[in-house]
């Protein structure tokens, strides 16, 4: 019997740490199971709570470039015509910046307007993008670190190298979570095909929860 509440508490315990720190984001191709980092707390609240409203089901992967990232989370992609300019929504508020974790691949990372009109760095409160990537080489780092002023950790380094990812993006954008399961989901998203602006062809729908 003790054994039993045991195995129950543990189960409960499991469901209510996934539940806090885990998002799903389900398409066509799959599923991806994304942890919600704790190192940008203002964007993992927001982003589950639109989760949790049911923002971004039926939202469009609307941007997608093989080796770089696919981008999603503008809510005027929801039944967009295949001519509608995309990129430009969100819910009507930005997100302060909590910029420090690399892109690696796999990296659930929030998109932002340019720094000529968003000089901190403010986050879109909705759209972002999942990381693709392509291998990164200790050339490559060291050239990043002397653009932008930072030094990579070995840890750091290793796995740049070894999973790949955008090093470009590190320091000007915030990273907020990590796909941990569908990995594969994010190479076929990107390897669709698509129209001059990287959108792609067949509607790459979303759900999220």
């Amino acid at each position: 019997m003790r054994i039993a509440f045991y195995t129950l508490l543990i189960i409960v315990l499991f469901v209510s740490c996934k539940d806090h720190d885990y998002a799903t984001i389900e398409t066509e191709f799959g599923k991806m199971e994304i942890h919600l980092l704790n190192s940008a707390p203002l964007h993992k609240a927001n982003f589950k709570k639109l989760a949790n409203e049911g923002f971004y089901n039926d939202l469009l992967f609307h941007r997608v470039i093989d080796g770089f990232m696919i981008q999603g989370g503008d809510p005027q992609s929801k039944g967009a015509e295949a001519s509608a300019p995309l990129g430009s929504g969100g819910p009507g508020y930005t997100i302060p910046a909590e910029i420090g974790t690399p892109h690696f691949k796999g990296m659930l990372s929030a998109a932002r307007q340019g720094d000529a009109v968003n000089p901190k760095k403010e986050s879109s409160g909705s759209q972002f993008y999942i990381v693709h990537g392509q291998p990164v080489t200790d050339h490559e780092l060291d050239a990043m670190e002397k653009s932008k002023g930072f030094k990579y950790s070995p840890a750091q380094r290793e796995k740049y190298k070894k999973v790949g990812g955008t090093p470009m993006l590190d320091g000007d954008y915030t990273v907020f979570g990590e796909v941990v399961s569908g990995q594969d989901v994010i190479d076929k998203i990107a390897k669709v095909e698509k129209d001059s602006r990287d959108r792609p062809l067949k509607d790459v729908k979303m759900k999220v929860y």
